[in-house]
């Protein structure tokens, strides 16, 4: 199997290629399981942060980022779940179809989360922004939830993400068309 090296918040790591389908390889970033790259990560992302008062991620891989960034911000985080649970009182949500997942789901934030972003400036985090769908999605449940974006991070931009000025990133990830 190959792989792609390269520097993560100044740490070498080498990431393993799988096939999305006969013409696009990508070089699958995880970040379950390395606390050294997720800790450096938070660090370095929450240097580049504006001002925030909670922080929002999709249930997915960035979960442990989000997470580090709020243990070292002080600030709470929330996470948009990919399912209804039965704790959830008048859930909102919005579809995402991501690169990675291939299909269409749906994202959710119960009354309490929605409470949590009411009037508060927003820090979207996630792992790797690709095509931005999964962005658009966490984006359209803080404008739902009467929430202020202030700023959407994650640590590799991946593709044509690496071109926007509207996201945060550390560091650019190709994609290998074959």
């Amino acid at each position: 199997m190959s792989s792609y090296k390269m520097k993560i918040a100044g740490l070498d790591r080498e990431l393993k290629m799988f096939a999305v389908n006969d013409k696009l390889d990508i070089a699958a970033f995880i970040l379950f399981g390395d606390v050294e790259v997720t800790v450096a990560s938070a660090t370095e992302l929450l240097k580049k942060a504006p001002e925030f008062d909670v922080i929002l991620t999709p249930e997915a891989k960035s979960i442990p980022l989000a997470y580090e960034m709020s243990r070292q911000s002080k600030k709470p985080y929330i996470v948009a779940r990919k399912g209804v649970k039965v704790y959830m009182e008048n859930p909102i949500s919005v579809e995402v179809k991501s690169i990675t997942t291939g299909n269409v789901q749906k994202l959710f934030l119960g009354k309490d989360e929605c409470e949590l972003l009411n009037g508060k400036r927003v820090l979207v985090v996630d792992d790797v922004i690709s095509t931005g769908e999964s962005l658009i999605a966490v984006q359209k449940l803080v404008k739902e939830a009467g929430g202020i974006e202030v700023c959407a991070c994650a640590v590799l931009a991946e593709g044509d993400a690496a071109d926007r000025d509207d996201i945060v990133f550390l560091e650019k990830l190709p994609l290998f068309y074959k």
